[in-house]
C-alpha cells in the first residue's frame, strides 16, 4: 500500500480559513434569516478595473486568431509584463532589477510555499508569531519540523513573538538562523516596518549568510511616504532577500491568480561541499520543470495594471479599501477597543475584550452581530487575545458591520 507523507498529520488543526468557513456555514444553516457580513478572509469585493477588463478581453480575442494566438508561454513569464513591473513599480523606488531576476506566477501564496523546494531541509527557519499560516504550515508539510508543543509551536522552527510590547515588530533572533520570513505591511497585524528596522534585518542576514523571504503582498496599500515598499530599497538586500508580490489585493486578482517572485542573481546558498550557488538558477530550474506559466490573458491583464489608464483606476480601488479601513479603525476605537493597523494596510488588528479568547470573540460577533472576522490565535499562539478585520468589504456593509459591533459591545 502506498505510504502517505505523515508530516501532514503533524498539523494541529484544519487550515484557519476553512475552519472559519465551517463555523459560518453552520450558523447560516441554523439561522437562514441572518444577514451575515464577512470581514474575515481577505478576499476583495470591487470589480476589476476597466483597463484590466479590456486587456483581458483583448487577450482572449487574440486566442481566436491565427496571427495572435498564444500557446505555451515562457514559464517564468513574458518579458513585456516583467519589464512593465520593473519600470513602473521598482525603478521609481530606486531599485534596479534584471528581467531574468523576476518570475511571474499564479499567486504569492503558492510562491511562499513552493520556494521551499530549493532550500535544504536542515536550514533553520525563523517565523514571526502571529504570522500568515502558510509560512508555518508549509514548513511542517515538507518535513522540516518536529511535532508541535501544547502552545502550537513546532520543534525546529524559531518563533519570533510580535506583541504590543515590541509594537508587533519581531526582534532579531537570539541565535543563528538561515531563513527569515518577513511580511510588511503585515498580515495579520497591519503594521509596517521602517527603513531603519528593515536595515537591521538585512544587516543580520548578511552577517549570518541568511536569506530573507520578504512578503510584500500589501505594499500598494502603504500611505506613509517614509515606509519602504520593497526590501530592495535597503542597501545590501539584493544579496540576501527574495521578494514576493501579488496582484490579488493590489488589483483584485484573487480569482484571476497572478503574482511574482524576485530572486536576485546575487542571493547565494551553499552546496554540501561548501560551493556557493545562485538561488536564481535553482528557482529557474524549478519553475521551468514544475510550472507552465500564468495564462496569456492573465498576464495581459496584469500588464494593464501598470498602464496610464490602469494605474489610476487601481489606485481608486485601493483608496476605497483604505477608506473602509479608516471607518473600521476609528469606529472600533470609538467603541473603546484597542486597535492597530488600518493606516498602511487593509487589516485592522484589535484587542478582544478582557476575559475572552479570540475564538470566543469570533463566536460572539458571529452569533450576536452576524459579523465574521478572524481570530488572532489562528495566526499563532502570540495572536491569542487579538482579532483581525479586513477592509475588503463594500462600503455599506463595512459601515453596518461597525455599527453592529459597537452596539454589541455596549
Amino acid at each position: 500500500m502506498a505510504k502517505i507523507n505523515d508530516n501532514y498529520l503533524k498539523l494541529k488543526a484544519g487550515y484557519l480559513f476553512p475552519e472559519i468557513g465551517r463555523r459560518v456555514r453552520a450558523f447560516g444553516e441554523a439561522n437562514p434569516s441572518a444577514r451575515i457580513i464577512r470581514l474575515g478572509i481577505g478576499d476583495v469585493t470591487r470589480p476589476l478595473a476597466p483597463a484590466v477588463i479590456k486587456a483581458f478581453h483583448d487577450a482572449v480575442d487574440d486566442l481566436a486568431t491565427i496571427d495572435k494566438f498564444a500557446g505555451y508561454g515562457p514559464e517564468q513569464g513574458y518579458d513585456w509584463l516583467i519589464n512593465a513591473i520593473i519600470e513602473k513599480s521598482y525603478k521609481p523606488l530606486g531599485v534596479s532589477l534584471k528581467t531574468d531576476e523576476m518570475f511571474i506566477s499564479d499567486g504569492s501564496k503558492c510562491d511562499c510555499a513552493n520556494i521551499l523546494d530549493i532550500f535544504a531541509l536542515d536550514n533553520v527557519v525563523a517565523i514571526g508569531d502571529p504570522v500568515y499560516p502558510v509560512y508555518n504550515d508549509t514548513n511542517v508539510m515538507i518535513g522540516r519540523t518536529g511535532e508541535a508543543d501544547d502552545k502550537g509551536y513546532y520543534k525546529n522552527i524559531v518563533y519570533l513573538p510580535c506583541n504590543e510590547a515590541n509594537g508587533f515588530i519581531p526582534a532579531l533572533p537570539d541565535r543563528k538562523v538561515d531563513i527569515i520570513y518577513l511580511c510588511f505591511p503585515n498580515n495579520p497585524t497591519g503594521v509596517v516596518a521602517s527603513r531603519a528596522e528593515l536595515k537591521k534585518w538585512v544587516d543580520y542576514a548578511l552577517a549570518n549568510d541568511a536569506v530573507i523571504f520578504y512578503d510584500a503582498a500589501y505594499e500598494a496599500f502603504i500611505t506613509d511616504p517614509a515606509i519602504p515598499h520593497s526590501i530592495y530599497e535597503i542597501e545590501g538586500a539584493k544579496k540576501c532577500a527574495i521578494e514576493f508580490r501579488s496582484f490579488s489585493k493590489t488589483a483584485g486578482f484573487t480569482g484571476v491568480r497572478c503574482g511574482l517572485v524576485v530572486v536576485p542573481e546575487e542571493v547565494m546558498g551553499t552546496t554540501p561541499s561548501g560551493e556557493r550557488y545562485s538561488f536564481n538558477k535553482l528557482w529557474l530550474r524549478r519553475t521551468t520543470t514544475k510550472f507552465n506559466g500564468a495564462s496569456y490573458p492573465v498576464q495581459r491583464a496584469a500588464a494593464a495594471v501598470y498602464s496610464d489608464e490602469g494605474w489610476p483606476q487601481i489606485r481608486e480601488t485601493i483608496n476605497y479599501y483604505m477608506e473602509n479601513a479608516r471607518i473600521i479603525r476609528e469606529g472600533l476605537a470609538e467603541a473603546g477597543l484597542t486597535v492597530y493597523g488600518g493606516v498602511n494596510a487593509p487589516y485592522i488588528w484589535l484587542k478582544v475584550p478582557a476575559g475572552m479568547t479570540s475564538w470566543d470573540f469570533f463566536d460572539k460577533l458571529l452569533h450576536e452581530a452576524n459579523v465574521v472576522g478572524t481570530p488572532g490565535s489562528g495566526f499563532g499562539p502570540s495572536g491569542e487575545g487579538f482579532f483581525r478585520l479586513s477592509a475588503f468589504g463594500n462600503r455599506e456593509n463595512v459601515i453596518e458591520a461597525v455599527e453592529r459591533i459597537k452596539k454589541n459591545l455596549k
